[in-house]
């Protein structure tokens, strides 16, 4: 019998400091996984409390998905939260993928709408398929009530949110049908998470909240991410990378920058700290990040 996980919300709840979360993403070739499972290897002294992978809803790349939280798993990153999405999929076949998640041991889910296929603008449900991710976590519930349900939230809004009201209201709905926990998107500007909280409780928000980061180092990087994010680049930023007088500086300045904003955001008493690392091992290793991490763990035992 497979020993099932520990659930997010277990250990945010038991939490004596922050938590330190990373984001991987399935590779779509043996060979991309062996790189995965030497950066994995080599990210063992980093010592994240939970990790997150993301999933590919079609056939190839959805057991790629299991392949992945399966690698996690086994080299000791858990617990692991498997990303399940709306797209392409029936509420039938959600049921079973629910299922084999949690025979898997498995017992956290981000619980995802999911993107438009490729070429299409607008997310149109498959029939007999879920629109909205409030119902999904409604279905992974009444499945199996044990799971813990994580879901997005948008600092700057979501790109299809006629309003940042409106955008909350979403949130609330998925909050509402049994969501533990919230992950944002990136951003880099504290004072817009910050923001963002402050509204989500004032609408009745009430579970932890885990900023999102993506460390940059380059301007190229940083640019790639604000088109898939509505992330705002900061003034200061910006200028960061434009005065820098070669990659390796830039590099120091991006990291720089997440840094002062994990800094800033354990000051203000965030429950956790999640990290977008596009499964580079390098980001985290990093010294400066590196650096940052280990007094993060010392001063949090």
């Amino acid at each position: 019998m497979i020993q099932p996980q520990p659930t997010v919300r277990s250990i945010l709840g038991a939490r004596t400091r922050p938590t330190l979360s990373l984001e991987f993403y399935p590779p779509k070739s043996p060979l991309g996984f062996g790189i995965l499972g030497g950066s994995i290897e080599r990210m063992r002294e980093v010592r994240p409390d939970f990790t997150t992978c993301t999933y590919g809803a079609g056939g190839s790349t959805r057991e790629n998905s299991f392949a992945a939280w399966e690698l996690l798993a086994r080299m000791g990153f858990t617990p692991v939260v498997a990303h399940l999405t709306c797209v392409g999929a029936t509420r039938a076949e959600l049921e079973a993928q629910i299922d084999r998640i949690h025979e898997s041991g498995i017992r956290n889910i981000m619980a995802l709408r999911g993107d438009p296929p490729r070429g299409e603008t607008a997310f149109r449900p498959p029939e007999g398929g879920l629109a909205h991710a409030d119902e999904l976590v409604a279905l992974v519930k009444s499945r199996h009530p044990d799971i813990c349900c994580g879901v997005a939230g948008y600092p700057e809004t979501h790109p299809e949110s006629a309003s940042r009201e409106d955008d909350i209201r979403h949130l609330r709905r998925k909050v509402d049908a049994g969501a533990d926990f919230v992950n944002t998107q990136l951003f880099y500007d504290n004072r817009v998470f910050l923001d963002f909280v402050r509204d989500c409780r004032d609408a009745g928000i009430g579970v932890p909240i885990l900023p999102g980061l993506m460390p940059v180092a380059s301007r190229a990087q940083l640019e790639r991410s604000v088109a898939f994010s509505r992330a705002t680049v900061p003034a200061a930023l910006a200028e960061a990378f434009d005065r820098a007088p070669d990659d390796e500086a830039r590099r120091a300045a991006g990291m720089r920058w997440t840094i002062e904003q994990i800094d800033g955001l354990v000051d203000a008493g965030v429950a956790g700290i999640h990290l977008y690392i596009l499964n580079q091992a390098n980001t985290v290793l990093d010294p400066y990040l590196s650096a940052c991490l280990h007094r993060w763990h010392a001063a949090h035992p």
